[in-house]
């Protein structure tokens, strides 16, 4: 049996990748769609690096998720923190919410990979079947040939 989540938990981390994307390019082209990178050289380098560890990720390597978390929580962990003190202070405005939230999926979602990939290394469960393997990982079963045996293998 696969594990649902840990597929959810890649999809989302390629989904929030193609995400920043369209934010990069839009605020590249001079397009607002209300959401700006914090760093437009920085968000460059970190899409580089993303696609580096998305290939780690897909194959269960621990090392490609915790640069995937080191660097999302550097970037968007500082944007967050800063953000949490604004809203306590009451000096938020609505529209840094939008920023907000992604600061906080960019921090939650490799997080979450990161726990995923350490906790379940290799995204298979049992690969048993109950139905047959009482017959067929059972020696009692075996079927014993003696010298009488045909051991011709009749291939055309």
């Amino acid at each position: 049996m696969t594990s649902l989540f840990s597929y959810l938990i890649t999809m989302f981390a390629g989904i929030f990748w193609i995400l920043r994307i369209i934010i990069a390019i839009t605020y590249n082209l001079g397009i607002d769609i209300g959401i700006t990178p914090l760093n437009f050289n920085i968000e460059i380098i970190l899409l580089f690096v993303t696609l580096f560890c998305m290939v780690f990720i897909i194959k269960r390597n621990i090392f490609g998720a915790l640069i995937y978390f080191v660097c999302y929580a550097l970037y968007f962990g500082a944007d967050l923190y800063n953000g949490i003190i604004k809203i306590m202070n009451g000096e938020v405005d609505i529209a840094s919410y939008g920023s907000l939230i992604l600061s906080f999926l960019g921090v939650l979602i490799p997080f979450l990979t990161v726990m995923d990939i350490f906790l379940n290394k290799d995204r298979k469960g049992s690969n048993k079947d109950k139905k047959t393997d009482w017959f067929y990982t059972n020696k009692k079963y075996e079927r014993q040939f003696d010298e009488r045996a045909d051991k011709n293998q009749y291939k055309f």
